[in-house]
């Protein structure tokens, strides 16, 4: 348990159970250790908590409001941004075409190139369709930051009615999409380009 403490504290990313177990005596129960780990510090200033498919020490979120601010400058998005955001993490792998016609207006080269520049959202793979267009979807970036573990843990629509983010009656028998944000590649898409870097990553028809 100390050995998998010391190596989750000095860890910069969460780590997944199979690395932890390469860094622990041969046949630790790796399960055992992180459930161990998860229930001391469970009501302590830090938190073991699974992220992004992985494990890695948070503050106790009770907590946030007495730290002094940090370093780092938050990352601050525009409304648009967060609405392409939302759309790709929900509806992914999407291409440009499909967000805009959910959000009923245009998206922005530079919104699409911010997000991809924090690290939340990354090119797939080309839709097998006209054009080609490109397909995005989120990186565990996404998953850490947001504090999710998988992208099935995105919030529910009783979620988000409670949060106030959906208004008045909803039709019947609507359910949220169901997001893929696997690394393999989805039936209707193709790989992208090997030299994707000497052409416009959004298709001829975007």
């Amino acid at each position: 348990m100390r050995r998998a403490e010391a190596v989750l504290f000095s860890a910069p990313e969460p780590l997944t159970s199979a690395q932890l177990a390469e860094r622990l005596p041969a046949g630790a129960d790796v399960d055992v250790v992180l459930a161990e780990l998860s229930a001391f510090y469970r009501d302590r200033g830090v938190n073991l908590v699974r992220v992004a498919g992985g494990w890695c020490f948070r503050t106790a979120e009770d907590l946030g409001s007495v730290l002094g601010p940090a370093d780092a400058q938050p990352v601050r998005l525009s409304r648009a941004a967060m609405e392409i955001l939302a759309i790709v993490a929900y509806h992914q792998p999407s291409t440009r075409a499909e967000i805009e016609a959910i959000r009923g207006v245009a998206a922005s080269k530079g919104t699409l190139d911010t997000l991809i520049e924090t690290g939340w959202v990354r090119l797939r793979g080309r839709r097998r369709a006209p054009g080609r267009p490109v397909t995005y979807g989120t990186t565990p970036a996404f998953l850490a930051h947001f504090g999710l573990d998988a992208i099935t843990d995105l919030p529910g629509l009783e979620e988000l009615k409670g949060l106030g983010f959906l208004e008045g009656r909803l039709p019947q028998g609507l359910a949220p999409p169901a997001p893929s944000d696997s690394l393999a590649l989805m039936a209707d898409e193709d790989p992208l380009e090997a030299d994707l870097g000497s052409m416009t990553p959004y298709g001829p028809d975007e």
